[in-house]
């Protein structure tokens, strides 16, 4: 398992991005996303399992409490940059809620709460990408390369609602119980962590959707070798 380097104390959040369902021509059909968020000024109030001004289009794979809120680190926009034959890119290119900086996948637990602004939110899982990414950057294969980068981004559920804006400090207020951040999740999930006990480690931690069943299975094939 990867050591655990703290989220700077200077994370703060760079931009705030919302959208509503919109309806999007791919080829011959038309497709329902949410995925083109733009940036909004002022305090934005955090409800329930969204933003205000913020709706998923397809609830059976976005949103919901344990993905409340989708974070993605400014510091990654370089590499996607270079990736992408300089394509240049605004915040909210990822359809992420929040950009920022100071804060990313490998410094964070799951588990972790962070205070943002009056909010309060806890790491639940990476992103698991689906084929939008590939409508909202015209690329068939953008999911594919997300999926490579290992640049997940983060998750959050909202534990007390309140409201944020850019500029906002990201304070950790409390720790996982585990030592398995989201990168480790990651790596756990792919194969590139084979660790038994590091299986075990994730498997008690709080983390939720698909990602714990496909990682129970992985160590139920382990232990029957």
């Amino acid at each position: 398992m990867s050591s655990v380097p703290p989220a700077s104390e200077s994370a703060r959040v760079v931009s705030v991005n919302v959208a509503t369902p919109r309806i999007v021509r791919v080829g011959d059909r038309s497709v329902l996303t949410s995925i083109f968020k733009v940036p909004v000024e002022g305090r934005i109030a955090v409800r329930g399992n969204n933003l205000a001004g913020d709706r998923q289009a397809d609830l059976t794979v976005h949103g919901g409490p344990h993905k409340a809120i989708y974070l993605y680190p400014a510091e990654h926009y370089s590499y996607w940059t270079d990736q992408l034959d300089g394509t240049t890119l605004a915040p909210g290119a990822f359809g992420e809620n929040l950009t920022t900086i100071g804060i990313d996948e490998n410094s964070v637990r799951i588990g972790d709460r962070f205070r943002i602004g009056s909010a309060v939110v806890e790491v639940t899982q990476p992103r698991m990408p689906c084929y939008k990414l590939g409508i909202r950057f015209g690329r068939a294969d953008m999911v594919k390369r997300f999926w490579l980068a290992r640049r997940p981004g983060v998750y959050f559920s909202v534990i007390e609602e309140g409201d944020l804006a850019a500029g906002d400090a990201i304070a950790k207020i409390d720790e996982g119980p585990e030592p398995v951040t989201v990168g480790d999740v990651v790596r756990l999930f792919v194969g590139d962590d084979r660790d038994p006990a590091n299986l075990q480690r994730a498997l008690r931690a709080p983390l939720r959707g698909g990602w714990k069943d496909e990682l129970r299975s992985r160590a139920s094939e382990l232990s029957e070798r």
